[in-house]
């Protein structure tokens, strides 16, 4: 049994989305020859929502090492909250120890703190254990230098974070022995910005799909949706942060309600739109970014929860749905998390997304959604079609088959983490790096 130190800084209980790919596929480990050992922030220490609920999710049999890290409070006073920041030197003496006094055959970096990543290339060099990392977003973009971006957010910030990522990138990932991605475009990326990428074992492989964790919900009617349903009312849902590339994604939706509330306002009044978890931004410093546009647009019946809710609670307003919602991002790379939980919630599904993007790609391929997207010229009146649909369901076209044999072999978090481990095997079987 091969042995992996999974650096995860975010972790259960913590609610944070870059940490569900580890915990679901903890349990799958072991049945693909490799024992998990994870090491994470105590979740005291970190700024996201705690979920209780997460945590009765990972195995009893899987050591988690926590460290604690440097109080946000202190160090947002000379403006860092990052947590790969706050917990560095944590990270490193923990990972140190567990280096020395144990063997491992590979380090995993599964996290978004990619600041963290960089302690691959100092336990290469120490102990000689390779390290895989996973892309769950671009550490380095351009995406808002291009002509028509919107204006980046975060002012100082931002330039900061970008100009820390086209320094260390390079320097960080250079030795890793391999990369595991959500999107094929990252790696593309990578592949025509470093010439000695292409050299290293690579894999796009999605976030699995957590059907345990939609059985756990059925079985717990506490957890209760986060929206109330009214009586007459056809409830759709979007469940995640929706940051400034969403724009176009949500001004392609509103004008399809506008269109409807034309051609037929009596069924158009029941719609009701529900986006939950908009923000990433801490209680009380969050601001709407849904609002303003459905306004600008003139469009009601836009309900708006900034605040993230828990993870189960996710699930359960999916599952309480009438529909479901997933808005694509300007830059054709992206390629949600929540497209596997949106699959396994088997509601109406209406993705909004520019044409040949990441997630038009896995739409096609699982052929669950209806698909608006833009450039189009129908994209409008793909929206309104799917609205009408939803208010008059007795006259709606049948639905296509699901992939449901594709997505048991390729898409469960079980298949997930057999991909993973087999790209641990390629990353373990590659040429030792000079």
């Amino acid at each position: 049994m091969r042995r992996v130190l999974i650096v995860s800084p975010h972790f259960p209980p913590a609610n944070a989305p870059d940490a569900q790919r580890v915990r679901m596929s903890l349990p799958y480990f072991a049945e693909n020859g490799w024992e998990p050992v994870v090491l994470a922030v105590n979740a005291g220490h970190v700024e996201s929502p705690q979920d209780p609920w997460l945590a009765r999710t990972v195995p009893s049999n899987v050591t988690v090492v926590r460290v604690g890290a440097l109080p946000a409070s202190v160090t947002r006073l000379v403006g860092l909250g990052n947590l790969s920041y706050r917990a560095w030197f944590s990270l490193q003496s923990a990972g140190d120890r567990l280096l020395r006094e144990q063997h491992f055959d590979l380090v995993y970096f599964s996290t978004t703190q990619f600041v963290a990543t960089a302690l691959g290339r100092r336990w290469l060099r120490r102990f000689g254990v390779p390290f895989v990392v996973d892309i769950q977003d671009p550490w380095r973009t351009d995406y808002y230098e291009r002509p028509g971006a919107p204006p980046p957010p975060g002012g100082w910030k931002y330039r900061f974070a970008r100009w820390q990522a086209t320094r260390l990138e390079e320097r960080s990932w250079r030795d890793a022995a391999g990369f595991v991605s959500v999107s094929e475009d990252y790696l593309a990326q990578l592949r025509l910005r470093y010439p000695w990428f292409p050299a290293r074992p690579a894999a796009v492989i999605p976030f699995g799909a957590p059907e345990d964790d939609f059985a756990l919900v059925r079985q717990h009617p506490e957890l209760a949706p986060a929206f109330v349903r009214e009586p007459g009312a056809v409830h759709l849902v979007s469940v995640g942060v929706v940051g400034p590339i969403m724009r176009t994604a949500l001004e392609l939706l509103f004008a399809g309600v506008r269109n409807l509330q034309t051609l037929d306002p009596t069924a158009a009044s029941r719609l009701r739109l529900h986006f939950i978890g908009t923000s990433y931004a801490l209680a009380g410093r969050a601001e709407p970014s849904v609002l303003p546009i459905a306004r600008a647009c003139g469009v009601e019946g836009v309900h708006e929860e900034t605040g993230r809710v828990g993870y189960f609670t996710a699930i359960s307003t999916l599952l309480a749905s009438d529909a479901v919602l997933i808005l694509g991002s300007d830059d054709p790379a992206y390629n949600p998390s929540k497209i596997a939980n949106c699959y396994l919630a088997a509601k109406p599904t209406l993705a909004l997304t520019p044409a040949g993007s990441a997630l038009d790609r896995m739409v096609r391929e699982l052929d669950f959604a209806t698909l608006a997207t833009w450039p189009a010229p129908d994209g409008v009146s793909s929206v309104t079609e799917f609205l009408r649909q939803q208010l008059h369901p007795d006259t709606a076209a049948p639905r296509p088959p699901r992939q449901d044999a594709l997505f048991a072999t390729t898409h469960t978090a079980r298949a997930r983490t057999r991909q993973q481990c087999a790209l641990f095997d390629q990353a373990l079987a590659g040429p030792p790096l000079t």
